[in-house]
């Protein structure tokens, strides 16, 4: 029995996706790969992550991303330069690193400064190192349902999620709030892909969507990622659902010494007794991010190394 049966559903309280805990399972495997394969002679895998600028948010994913590399022992560097770098200089060092054959991942860390175009530098990491899964190339495989591209991380990151905790999403109807090209569009994508994470039934709605409580209601599986806070409410979501709730909002909280905390973009405490499963934020979607960075990468340099 899986966790999206119904009957099961509401008869049990909801299971809390904790995505720490499943991102610590599944580091701990592939920890073990890349031991297996060091013993056998080869070099470990390589990731470096660019980070351009002093943003403070950016620097502590790149802190994370930097520790979880240390603990799966990749490889990993972080290479910073001031945010008055010239996009000409910035394009030059991506392209020394497309270059490094003991580099298997390269991330560059958004946002970048206003006079370095986004697009031009994910478009000039080599697809095979894009291990963020944004190069155009990689999403045209992933539209056409073509393994060999590197998926998105954070919709990977989910499906890995999903797995860890046997949901399934096979003959269930999803439905996706938010259509970026991060998280909403690349997600529905997978989840109707014909392969073992996908085969559902997929909806994906947006800002112009019409009646979207009409939709959210019929979602076995509701993936939201809008970034408003507490926009999904109960009446929004049927009973025994499983949501997946990608959203990350500072909201002011006079009672954190910070002032601030994190809110998902579904009224968590709302739906609670109402859903058979959802992820928490933080430490929920977050976490399994960085995990399918990881695993990118691992899979970019398994096939070097087959």
């Amino acid at each position: 029995m899986t966790l999206v049966d119904s009957e099961y559903f509401c008869k049990t309280m909801a299971i809390i996706l904790d995505g720490s805990i499943a991102a610590a399972s599944i580091r701990t495997e592939i920890a073990e790969a890349v031991k297996s394969s060091v013993a056998k002679g080869n070099r470990p895998p390589g990731l470096v992550a660019i980070l351009v600028g002093e943003d403070g948010a950016s620097q502590t994913y790149v802190g994370a991303k930097k520790k979880a590399c240390d603990e799966v022992g990749f490889a990993g560097d972080v290479r910073r330069f001031a945010a008055d770098i010239s996009e000409e200089d910035l394009l030059a060092e991506i392209e020394k690193i497309n270059s490094d054959e003991t580099i298997d991942g390269l991330i560059v860390q958004l946002p970048l400064p206003k006079h370095i175009s986004e697009e031009k530098v994910t478009q000039a990491i080599l697809p095979g190192k894009d291990v963020d899964g944004f190069h155009d190339i990689n999403m045209g495989k992933l539209a056409k349902g073509d393994e060999t591209g590197v998926k998105p991380a954070t919709p990977y990151g989910i499906t890995l999620l999903m797995k860890h905790y046997g949901i399934e999403a096979s003959g269930k109807h999803v439905v996706v709030v938010g259509r970026s090209n991060i998280v909403g569009r690349p997600m529905s994508m997978l989840l109707s892909a014909a392969a073992p994470y996908g085969n559902a039934t997929v909806t994906l709605c947006h800002s112009r969507t019409k009646d979207l409580a009409s939709f959210t209601r019929m979602a076995d599986i509701l993936v939201v990622a809008l970034g408003k806070p507490g926009f999904v409410t109960a009446d929004m979501v049927k009973d025994g659902a499983v949501i997946i709730d990608v959203g990350t909002t500072r909201v002011d909280d006079a009672t954190r010494k910070s002032g601030w905390r994190l809110r998902g973009d579904v009224d968590y405490d709302a739906v609670l007794d109402k859903v058979s499963a959802i992820t928490p934020v933080p430490k929920g979607v977050g976490p399994m991010t960085i995990t399918g960075l990881m695993m990118n990468t691992l899979e970019v340099y398994k096939a070097k190394f087959a």
